[in-house]
């Protein structure tokens, strides 16, 4: 049709199946999909039953990309969810024992984490003019700190019971539990973030705080119950590693926030706030995961598996602005 300037205006839409393909989850399953052949390729132990034999290991941090990508999303930051992680799985193996039902084992670590989580939640919405990277590197030092008042200095715990803990790493043939949750947990996430209410709110924070609050949002109500929730989904994390480990140490979940911080970005949910969705991160996750089970079968040094991460991170930060960039400079040209 012709506009009010005489120019022809096409309005043909894209194609759905285009959309998706250049859609940054499309790009990042066509990565998965060459990250796997990578690794068939790579390690010659590297298939569907070593994959799902070894994945248990690592899904638990999937666990903490997920309450991740909502404080993401609100344009914040947790640092401390290692720490929580340390000490809800101390917390379990001290109540299991003790010789309780395995029932107050779970409930054990996940009021632990759900505490510090409100702890967490509780400072930043009282203070809101405090960084959350500050107070979450402090209360990540006093998490990690009464682990290791507990535990000694480098001191460990093993769980004498492992009988619940063997049952929930238990497997339906040869797929463990753990995956169900993960994507039972997922699609959980993807619906209350992309299409409930609350969903509509936590980007709307994200977008604009100030907005979102004249708007007749309950801003600090809403960051206080994600953070809460951020310290319960550690305290599961640390159930499911105890069950990898039968025990715990003052190192138990080192690096874990920053894992779940690079799940989520890699997928494409922006640190700054307002933008991704729990897609994006949950196929991020399986990408990180499929090379780290293929690159360790090979036992290469994981400083450098951390390195590859890194530059995974970097080039999924850095290529929106590349792209935008040669944009920008084809219009110019045009």
């Amino acid at each position: 049709m012709a506009g009010k300037s005489g120019r022809s205006i096409n309005n043909v839409p894209e194609s759905p199946m285009k959309q998706i393909l250049f859609s940054w989850e499309g790009i990042l399953v066509i990565v998965l999909v060459l990250v796997n052949v990578f690794c068939v390729w790579f390690s010659e132990y590297y298939n569907t039953f070593n994959l799902l034999r070894q994945m248990p290991v690592y899904l638990a941090e999937v666990f903490l990309m997920l309450p991740m990508a909502f404080i993401l999303v609100l344009g914040e930051i947790d640092i401390s969810v290692g720490s929580i992680v340390c000490l809800s799985a101390t917390a379990a193996c001290i109540v299991c024992n003790t010789g309780a039902p395995f029932v107050a084992v779970i409930l054990a670590a996940i009021a632990v984490g759900t505490v510090c989580g409100a702890v967490n939640g509780c400072i930043l919405t009282r203070f809101p003019e405090l960084p959350p990277m500050i107070v979450t590197l402090a209360t990540q030092i006093i998490f990690r700190g009464i682990a290791e008042i507990v535990l000694g200095s480098g001191g460990s715990i093993s769980a004498n019971n492992t009988d619940g803990f063997r049952a929930i790493s238990g497997k339906v043939g040869s797929v463990p539990y753990i995956l169900f949750l993960v994507l039972i947990l997922a699609v959980i996430a993807a619906v209350i973030l992309g299409k409930s209410t609350f969903g509509r709110r936590v980007y709307a924070i994200g977008t604009n705080r100030l907005t979102a609050y004249y708007s007749g949002i309950h801003v600090q109500k809403i960051r206080f119950i994600i953070y809460t929730v951020m310290g319960s989904i550690s305290g599961l994390c640390a159930l499911f590693l105890v069950a990898s480990s039968y025990g715990a140490n003052t190192t138990t979940g080192n690096g874990f926030e920053m894992d779940a911080i690079a799940m989520a970005v890699f997928g494409g949910i922006s640190s700054t706030g307002g933008k991704g969705n729990i897609a994006g991160g949950l196929i991020s996750a399986f990408i990180i995961v499929c090379l780290r089970v293929g690159l360790g079968q090979r036992n290469v040094h994981a400083q450098v598996i951390l390195l590859i991460v890194g530059l995974l991170l970097i080039g999924a930060v850095a290529l929106p602005n590349i792209v935008g960039q040669i944009q920008r400079a084809v219009k110019m040209k045009k």
